[in-house]
């Protein structure tokens, strides 16, 4: 046996198969430091569980006891597949049915050990044309394989040897690796006093201003408690460390970037409403006061970085292009100025011929090449250069030959006139920071839907003079306050939580199975007027129907092919997935703004921002599978024009549960009352979907809490204030480095 470490594998400390490896694997799961922190979903409690003989029609109960005769079927009737078994306990036996789950046949052991949770039903049976009462039994109940019945009962590391508490952790499993094998391999590792050896990063100070628990505490809690407050005060310590820590990375980042001087943009407020004015909308006060904050940071000497987030249709192009336009309008200071005579990092702005230049960089081209036009419009009446610089090539406004128009040059001329500060405006994809393109005098990045821009890449656009452009990022994605202070803690935060005068309010409908054909018609009548359409749909391929946690969900190859083939024949149907390359989805998605493709059959995938003007309609498909923001941002494809635009929101549930939630759809006022909703209405389970941003579930839990938040975020501005470095926290350094490999935004 290895010395025992928090850092050795799980394999080296336990014998386990090859199918255990990997399921564990799978869980994420390498070190006995991961497997300490594979916290329980839920807990049981076995003094809620009920025998067999006490069940009645209606009750939601929870048993033990051994399955055996676990089989799967199709139904008579329905030919639905089924999976049925035989749970006994000392008591009495009961069948359970769970209806389209016929792996769970292939997944649990015959005679095993097994926890049911679910409603008793009852089979009503005819009796001479009267009908009787029949059968009890459960319908789609939960299960569990547990070794013992119950696994929570044993020795308590916090009581008396013997002292057995009711309370028992359910963990995520995977095939191979059960809720038990978790728990009984924790309770192994607690015996050999690993947890002694674990250093707990979190300042002590903020132990006790929060009453919070130490590590070792927190840790036995978490796995092994005695009440359920023990859990909730584990639960709020891990929360609360994982956001503090998140919170530590990002103040660094913004110090860092902060440090480095930036140009000084004098232009007042009077001179930038001028060019307002011009717009062919009366601008909204929100966007008044985005342009505002931005032109106030600008002033100050050291790089802004600031995220402008607003549902589309807001203006947030609008917002970038005045922004943009004060420091086009602006020359390179002739005076030198030292920024911060303290900061080693920080030099004087030297004086240089040339414009100052506007970098803008999107996700993909076709989004360039949309950014690339609309700037068009806004500068084609001042005498300035504007480039588009992309992996199809490259273009140049104005033309020598055509002065209100664009001309394709040559990259090897536009990256010259680049260099040399000519070109003031440069739009481009991530082409726009590789090493061949080289500023005069960039003052000014804007990154679209780009929040995950981080660190590294900003460091890309810092002069070898160390001078900094200012930053503002764009995104239409609907986030939660909670959220956004943690992930965005290096970035100021503006809202655009106002939509011009004038815009029509898309038009949602809930559509359920019945009302699909007559639907249908509907948007036939808008195909007719010249309008396009959107069909979203939850997956790419059909499902396996033997595969495991399989969903019957709609996919966008054979749904393209059905709406085709039956539905609008007349029309051209095209596809967009994940799975097409970049220049694949630029094609097709090129084909659809131009009218080729009238109706486009793709999965979320569909590009933030594209304007296509024609497209007024959209379908969701299985609607139910989609978090509220999502299922906003996806609406918002449709919202490009003064036409109306309706939102389709085809669901097959019949949980009132699901239909009161997207019925929120219609009612909220904006995507960041529907953020809020969403998180509030969301359990664990269903925020593992946002591991994306590369936070815990117990995390995600604690974004509900905005106080927790706000006093994480205080904590970690107050401590990197005091000692950047933190050189006083070693082991929390090292905690902070490695959180920032994990924490992403993809």
């Amino acid at each position: 046996m290895p010395v025992i470490t928090p850092d050795i594998t799980v394999a080296e400390y336990f014998r386990i198969t090859p199918i255990q490896k990997d399921a564990l694997r799978k869980l994420g799961i390498t070190t006995l430091r991961d497997l300490l922190y594979h916290f329980p979903v839920r807990y049981g409690d076995t003094a809620e569980s009920r025998s067999i003989e006490s069940l009645s029609k209606g009750d939601t109960a929870v048993i033990f006891g051994k399955i055996t005769g676990l089989k799967a079927s199709k139904g008579f009737k329905t030919k639905m597949t089924m999976a049925t078994a035989t749970v006994e306990d000392e008591t009495g036996k009961i069948q359970c049915v769970w209806f389209n789950q016929p792996y769970l046949a292939k997944m649990t052991p015959e005679g095993a050990m097994v926890r049911i949770e679910g409603k008793v039903s009852e089979r009503r049976k005819q009796t001479e044309g009267a009908e009787t009462a029949g059968r009890i039994y459960f319908s789609n109940p939960k299960l569990e394989v547990v070794d013992k019945l119950p696994i929570g009962v044993g020795d308590s590391l916090f009581g008396e040897d013997g002292e057995a508490h009711t309370l028992y952790p359910v963990y995520p499993e995977s095939r191979g690796i059960t809720s038990s094998w978790i728990y009984h391999a924790i309770q192994k590792i607690f015996k050999s006093g690993l947890l002694d050896t674990i250093v707990d990063t979190l300042p002590g100070h903020l132990l006790v201003k929060y009453h919070l628990p130490s590590l070792k505490t927190a840790l036995v809690w978490i796995h092994t408690p005695l009440k359920r407050d023990d859990a909730l005060s584990a639960r709020k310590r891990f929360s609360f460390e994982e956001i503090f820590t998140i919170q530590l990375g990002k103040q660094q980042a913004r110090l860092s970037y902060e440090a480095h001087p930036a140009f000084v943009i004098e232009t007042d407020d009077a001179h930038v409403n001028e060019f307002i004015k011009r717009f062919p909308f009366t601008a909204t006060e929100a966007q008044t006061h985005a342009v505002g904050a931005i032109l106030a940071d600008m002033r100050r000497g050291f790089a802004m970085s600031r995220l402008l987030e607003g549902d589309v249709g807001s203006g947030k192009t609008a917002v970038a292009a005045s922004a943009a336009y004060a420091i086009i309008t602006s020359k390179p200071p002739k005076i030198p100025r030292l920024i911060n005579a303290q900061n080693p990092l920080s030099k004087a702005i030297t004086t240089g011929q040339g414009n100052l230049q506007v970098a803008f960089m999107c996700p993909t081209e076709i989004l360039a090449t949309q950014h690339f036009e609309s700037f068009i419009q806004y500068f084609s009446y001042m005498p300035i250069q504007i480039g588009l610089i992309t992996g199809s090539g490259c273009r140049k406004f104005p033309s020598k030959m055509n002065p209100k128009g664009w001309t394709d040059i040559s990259r090897a001329q536009l990256l010259k006139w680049v260099e040399s500060g000519d070109i003031h405006v440069l739009i481009g994809t991530h082409s726009l920071i590789q090493k061949s393109v080289k500023f005069k005098n960039l003052a000014f990045a804007i990154i679209d839907e780009q929040h995950r821009f981080g660190t590294a890449q900003r460091s890309k656009l810092v002069r070898k003079d160390t001078i900094a452009p200012h930053l503002l990022s764009m995104t239409a994605t609907p986030i939660p306050r909670t959220l956004a202070l943690t992930m965005y803690g290096d970035l100021d935060l503006t809202l655009l939580d106002q939509s011009p005068a004038g815009r029509k309010p898309i038009i949602t409908e809930l559509v359920l199975p019945t009302h699909r054909e007559s639907t249908y018609e509907k948007i036939r009548t808008e195909l007719k007027a010249g309008r396009q359409l959107y069909v979203i749909c939850p997956r790419i391929d059909e499902p396996d129907p033997d595969k495991e946690n399989v969903l019957n969900t709609k996919s966008v190859k054979e749904e393209a092919k059905r709406l085709q083939s039956k539905v609008f024949p007349e029309y051209e149907v095209g596809i967009m997935h994940s799975k097409m390359t970049p220049q694949e989805k630029d094609r097709v998605m090129g084909q659809f703004k131009s009218g080729e493709i009238t109706i486009l059959c793709a999965t979320s995938v569909v590009e933030v921002g594209v304007n296509v003007p024609n497209a007024t309609n959209i379908i969701i498909e299985g609607a139910e599978r989609f978090g509220l923001s999502q299922l906003h941002q996806l609406r918002g494809r449709v919202m490009r024009s003064s036409h109306q635009a309706y939102c389709y929101v085809f669901t097959e549930t019949t949980s009132a549960k699901s239909i009161e939630r997207l019925k929120a759809l219609q009612n909220a006022k904006n995507g960041f009352e529907l953020a809020e909703l969403d998180l509030a209405q969301r359990g664990p389970g269903e925020l593992t979907g946002m591991r994306q941003w590369g936070i815990s579930d117990i995390a995600m839990e604690a974004l509900k809490n905005l106080k927790m938040v706000e006093a994480a975020r205080d904590e970690a501005v107050r401590i990197i204030l005091e000692d950047r470095e933190l050189s006083r926290y070693p082991d929390l350094k090292h905690e902070v480095d490695a959180r920032k490999k994990d924490t992403h935004f993809e």
